[in-house]
Order: structure tokens, then C-alpha cells, then sequence
């Protein structure tokens, strides 16, 4: 047998998140199998991207633009992006403080190479979103959390951040409007933050992808305060703002000595991103769209329809979003986890939804609900979950509820792969699929 071994990198990217995808691994094969599954799991807009987008992009491509483009992105767009911000923040910002990248995925990952390391610390905000624990260990820095607790309706502790600085912190992260549990952190706490990364020399690593999804309060970037431009790197990119996250366009916002180092990053890696991509990028961040509005009071919309509906859901408790595009339902009260809740929940009634377990402590017993499908889908997945509660109520009213998570799956298993478990009879076998449909 081959002794080869893989480097401890594929250790540190196989962090607590990257079981938070099970439950949507299980609908993709039930529905592969003919069921009729209503998948809420992932943060992917329904709604198409704008034409401009569309029509730009396919434009760049007719007219050949399919060779290697300037690594760090064109002078066009990274002019555009850098005018877009300064116009929202009111600060300056330029083309040599702008980096063209795959996605805000691919933004965060390269940031953090550049701005932390093995023996150095990262404050998060937890519940974070499943693949930050990934990125930071990659660096070989540690993840320092700080809880965002139901109680405080997931706004941020600010004694408990500051108590979580040590003089090994490198880098403060946040994420507002924040995934998952949907709160846009207030002006007062973005000042606070970016109060303590200057009293501690700290970078403050934003995460903005968000950013036009915000509905109970503005979205404040930190770059935006006096004095923060200089230690503030700001992530996004196109994929929810203008629902277009199979264009893996995003952006890193910094200052300009970080370009240098981020070129070398990329030139190692993804040599940089495809020219139409970014000439449609840029058609479509030259205009104020109609549908970038449209597409943040569709979030809204579905938000308060969701929650009203989820608010019928026995022993559960729903948190309504002040941005973004998921519901929160804490369903703690059934006396179930929400791995078991969710896995039960795609047995029983065909719907998927995000155990939040794998986004951190302060996440467990809470599922995440992404708006991310039709109207009529969505009342009617909500319909589903309310009745799945309803039955739970009245099964834990009639007998304590057994653990329903090893026969969930043992039940979800057998209908997508066929053959009946030992000691079952054909006739069983079936019925049980068809109870599953």
C-alpha cells in the first residue's frame, strides 16, 4: 500500500464548514431520484442578472476577447469599481487600491494569505459563514470567535471583541449585512470596531458582498471612517448584488501596497480573471441599474412574507433578517438539533434547509432559509416546514421525540441508492419511498 502522504494543508481547509453542505448533497440526489425537492440551502438568486450584464459579457465574447487579461484586472474596471466605492463611502478611493478576483470567495482567500500567518490570530464574528474557518486556516493563522448571540439579535458584542485581542491578532473580520443570520451591524458598531483595530494596529478585513441587500438600516463600510482606508481591506463582488455568482467576479479593496502583493498571489494561482467576464463586469457597474433596487425589495419582500409564515411554526422562534437573502428559524424549542430537524424535515416534506451547527456554537439549533427560489415555491415551502412543526408538536405531546437523525438518513439513503436494508421486504421497501414523495 502507497504511503504518500498530502501536505497538512488539506487538514486545515477541511475545517468544522465543510460538513455544513451534507443536507444539500441529500436533496441534489433526491431530486436526481424524480423528488420534487424545494432546496433553500444555498445563497444562488433565482432572479437572472441584469441584460446589460448578459449583453456586454456575450458582446466581449463575439468579439473574441478570450485571451489573458491584465492579472490584477483592466484599468477600466478597477477605475469603475474604485469611483463606485468612493461615491458610497466618501472617501477616496482609486484604481491602484482595486484587485480584480474570482469571486468574493477567492477576494477573502487571497486576502487573508497576504495579510495573516502561523502565529497569528484572526478575530471572527461567529456564527460565521461555513468556509471562513477554511480561509484563515489555510494562512496558518488560529480563528478566534466571538459569540453573535440570539439574544442580542446577533449584533455584536463590543466588551467581548475587545477582550478577545491579544498581541498575537493580526486581523478583526466581519461581515455585514451578515450570512447567516441576516443582521446589518449599526454606524455606532462599525466605529467601535474600526476604533479598536486602530487602537491595536490591526487590519479590519470587511466582507461586503451583501452590501446592496441591506433593508433595516444603511450598509456602512469601515472605509468609510477617517483614518481607515489605510488598514481596511474591503471584499465583494457581483454575485448577489446582481445575482450573478456563476461570473466568479469579485474584487479586493485595500491599500495600494497590498496590490503588489496580491499580484504575486494571483500570479501564482489564477493568472488572472477572463476578459469578458470583466467587460460585462464593467458595462454593468458604469450604471445605476433598475434591477439591483428590484432585486433588494424582492429580498425584503420575501423576508417579511417568511417570517409571517414561519411564525406559525410551533416551538420555533423565527428571526427576521435586517438584510441579505435567508431567514434564520430557530427550532431549539422542538427538542430537536438542527441537523436532525433539517434532515428530518427533507425526509418528511421534500425541503432542504442550512443547519447553521456548522457556522459556530452560536449558530446551533438554528437553520438557515435562503429566499433564493419563487414566490410560489417559497409560500410553499414555508407551508411545509409549519406543518413539520405542527407534527412534531404533536408527536413530543404524544411521546417524548426519538433521535431521528441516523433513521432519517438510513431512510433518505435507501430511497436514492434502491435496495431495501436487510430485514425489509420489497413491499415495505416501496412503501416506505412512496411515504417519501
Amino acid at each position: 500500500m502507497a504511503t504518500t502522504r498530502y501536505s497538512a494543508l488539506t487538514e486545515r481547509v477541511a475545517g468544522r464548514g465543510a460538513g455544513a453542505w451534507s443536507i444539500q448533497q441529500e436533496a441534489l440526489k433526491l431530486r436526481a431520484a424524480g423528488a420534487d425537492v424545494i432546496a433553500l440551502t444555498i445563497g444562488d438568486p433565482d432572479q437572472p442578472p441584469p441584460e446589460l450584464l448578459i449583453e456586454a459579457t456575450v458582446t466581449a465574447l463575439r468579439a473574441h476577447h478570450t485571451g489573458y487579461a491584465r492579472l490584477i484586472g483592466t484599468p477600466a474596471l478597477r477605475e469603475t469599481i474604485a469611483a463606485r466605492h468612493a461615491a458610497r463611502t466618501g472617501q477616496n478611493c482609486a484604481a491602484d487600491n482595486v484587485v480584480v478576483v474570482p469571486g468574493a470567495q477567492g477576494g477573502l482567500y487571497c486576502a487573508m494569505q497576504c495579510l495573516a500567518g502561523p502565529g497569528d490570530e484572526v478575530v471572527v464574528l461567529e456564527p460565521t459563514y461555513a468556509t471562513y474557518e477554511a480561509v484563515i486556516g489555510a494562512s496558518g493563522a488560529k480563528m478566534v470567535t466571538v459569540p453573535l448571540v440570539p439574544e442580542r439579535g446577533f449584533h455584536p458584542d463590543l466588551d467581548a471583541l475587545a477582550a478577545a485581542i491579544t498581541p498575537r491578532t493580526r486581523v478583526v473580520w466581519i461581515n455585514s449585512p451578515h450570512n447567516p443570520t441576516g443582521a446589518v451591524f449599526t454606524a455606532g458598531e462599525i466605529a467601535a470596531i474600526a476604533e479598536l483595530c486602530r487602537l491595536h494596529d490591526l487590519w479590519l478585513l470587511s466582507d461586503e458582498v451583501y452590501e446592496d441587500l441591506a433593508f433595516a438600516r444603511p450598509h456602512v463600510s469601515p472605509w468609510s471612517l477617517p483614518g481607515m482606508a489605510e488598514r481596511t481591506v474591503v471584499v465583494s463582488s457581483l454575485s448577489k448584488s446582481h445575482a450573478a455568482p456563476g461570473f466568479r467576479c469579485g474584487w479586493i479593496i485595500g491599500p495600494p501596497a497590498l496590490q503588489g502583493h496580491l499580484f504575486n498571489l494571483l500570479l501564482c494561482m489564477t493568472y488572472g480573471s477572463p476578459g469578458f467576464i470583466q467587460e460585462g463586469a464593467l458595462a454593468a457597474l458604469q450604471n445605476d441599474l433598475a434591477e439591483i433596487v428590484a432585486l433588494r425589495e424582492d429580498y425584503r419582500r420575501r423576508a417579511a412574507a417568511m417570517s409571517a409564515l414561519l411564525a406559525e411554526a410551533p416551538n420555533c422562534r423565527v428571526v427576521p433578517p435586517e438584510g441579505g437573502m435567508f431567514v434564520l428559524l430557530d427550532c431549539r424549542g422542538t427538542g430537536l438539533g438542527s441537523e436532525e430537524f433539517a434532515l428530518a424535515l427533507l425526509e418528511r416534506e421534500l425541503v432542504a434547509v442550512l443547519p447553521c451547527d456548522g457556522f459556530g456554537p452560536s449558530g446551533a439549533g438554528h437553520l438557515r432559509i435562503a429566499l433564493c427560489a419563487p414566490d410560489a415555491r417559497l409560500e410553499e415551502a414555508g407551508r411545509r416546514i409549519v406543518r413539520f412543526a405542527q407534527a412534531l408538536r404533536q408527536r413530543r405531546d404524544n411521546n417524548p421525540p426519538p433521535n431521528l437523525l441516523r433513521a432519517s438518513m438510513n431512510r433518505l439513503r435507501k430511497f436514492v441508492d434502491g435496495p431495501a436494508e436487510p430485514g425489509l421486504s420489497e413491499q415495505s421497501d416501496a412503501a416506505l419511498k412512496l411515504s417519501l414523495l
